[in-house]
């Protein structure tokens, strides 16, 4: 006998996806109107059907036009993508030298360093220990700007301790020869530490200041999650910290009482992109939702980006996640979200010049998408998403701008590569 209530909830689903195209259209018309802001006034918007063509999770409604399921845009230009780098060890987190060549993170631990032919060098050893468990492991990679004179490189990491694993900081000065780190040190933990191998975030990029912007993961389990909305913990935040890893100067909470002044924002599940807006100098992220929910989020101080109290998602096993709201006074709105899940990594502005069409649009490396995302922004919001390098059948962790001009993005596990995409 047929279950009434799985085709109810399937009437449901349809509606709701139903409603998000209608909505989409409703969006395309407007944006292809004249709103009267000449600044962005040659800003390509979507005319294509939305890329997403999978059912959604939930019946949820977004919040506002054009924040998810957005019309498809596909680039104009001519580019090219190929295999640039092969040889990989589970790779996680990449930077550029000031050279132009990149520098890698491998989650059990070592560096290395791919050259401009894309050569990929030895293992770079002297790092800290990692617990490589599950989601652990070396993590993100950041060059110190100053590296010419200091030759210091910054990574964040699974750190193991009495109290179980943390997100962790760490720094050490490269050597003349490049083999190995020397003076390795860790400068910040994100407390507590918690028994679990899952959601470390983790990204670090450099602020205007030379302060370090450090994504951190609330770690997954029941247990762990309300420490998202916690001050007095440095789970499930954005922190940001100076170069020795304390609190940087101009911290939204520094001197509130029962408060961790390195936190900048709260709210986050597991944030594993961050990157700086080229124009704006803007601070955005990119989430993992659980099933359902992924989001972009534009990074303000002081903020509550609302997990896990709100949720475009639902728990793995079909439940809702806590109350099942999505919108609550206070907390605030993703920019973008996916329903069904891309698994969003690391995120990059395209600020170069090779592809024009490109300009300050957002590139994501989606791990179960298997693609590069590509968004199109205009006035902090989304007019149209592509999805590139589908063809590559991969999980992809990681996304930069070379000092070419060119993206690299790089796969995920074992023998993993580096891409391309260039003119």
């Amino acid at each position: 006998m047929k279950n009434p209530f799985l085709k109810k909830q399937n009437f449901l689903v349809f509606l709701s996806v139903l409603f998000l195209a209608l909505t989409q259209i409703s969006c395309n018309n407007d944006d292809n109107n004249n709103d009267g802001d000449d600044d962005d006034d040659d800003v390509p918007v979507g005319t294509l059907p939305p890329v997403e063509t999978k059912p959604a999770n939930t019946t949820y409604l977004p919040a506002f036009k054009g924040q998810t399921r957005i019309a498809g845009i596909k680039t104009e230009t001519a580019y090219t993508t190929k295999a640039f780098a092969t040889g990989l060890s589970s790779p996680w987190g990449m930077d550029n030298l000031p050279d132009g060549r990149i520098i890698v993170t491998q989650k059990a631990g070592t560096m290395r360093i791919v050259t401009q032919s894309g050569t990929v060098g030895p293992a770079i050893t002297g790092i800290l220990p990692v617990n490589s468990a599950d989601q652990g492991g070396l993590l993100d990679v950041a060059v110190d700007p100053a590296f010419v004179t200091n030759r210091m490189i910054y990574w964040s990491y699974a750190f193991q301790g009495d109290g179980g694993t943390a997100t962790a900081v760490a720094k050490g000065k490269l050597s003349a020869d490049e083999s190995k780190i020397e003076g390795a040190v860790t400068i910040y933990k994100a407390i507590p530490e918690f028994n679990s191998t899952k959601h470390y975030g983790s990204r670090l990029i450099w602020d205007a200041q030379g302060n370090l912007l450090v994504s951190t993961g609330e770690r997954s389990e029941l247990g762990s999650r309300p420490l998202a909305q916690k001050l007095d913990a440095a789970l499930g935040k954005i922190v940001r910290i100076t170069k020795s890893g304390e609190p940087a100067a101009g911290n939204p909470f520094i001197g509130q009482t029962g408060v961790l002044p390195e936190i900048y924002s709260y709210g986050h599940r597991n944030p594993q992109g961050i990157a700086i807006h080229p124009v704006t100098g803007e601070l955005w992220e990119s989430e993992h939702g659980p099933r359902g929910g992924d989001e972009i989020n534009r990074v303000a101080a002081s903020k509550n980006y609302g997990w896990p109290t709100i949720s475009y998602g639902i728990e793995y096993s079909g439940a809702k996640i806590g109350e099942g709201i999505t919108t609550k006074s206070g907390m605030e709105q993703p920019v973008y979200y996916w329903d069904p899940v891309i698994s969003p990594s690391g995120i990059t502005f395209y600020s170069g010049s090779l592809i024009p069409e490109w300009k300050n649009n957002l590139f994501i490396a989606a791990l179960s998408g298997q693609h590069v995302v590509r968004l199109v922004l205009k006035d902090n919001t989304v007019v149209a998403e592509e999805r590139l390098l589908t063809s590559a059948n991969s999980r992809f962790r990681d996304i930069l701008e070379g000092k070419d001009g060119a993206l690299y993005a790089v796969t995920d596990g074992a023998n993993a590569t580096i891409y391309k995409i260039a003119k």
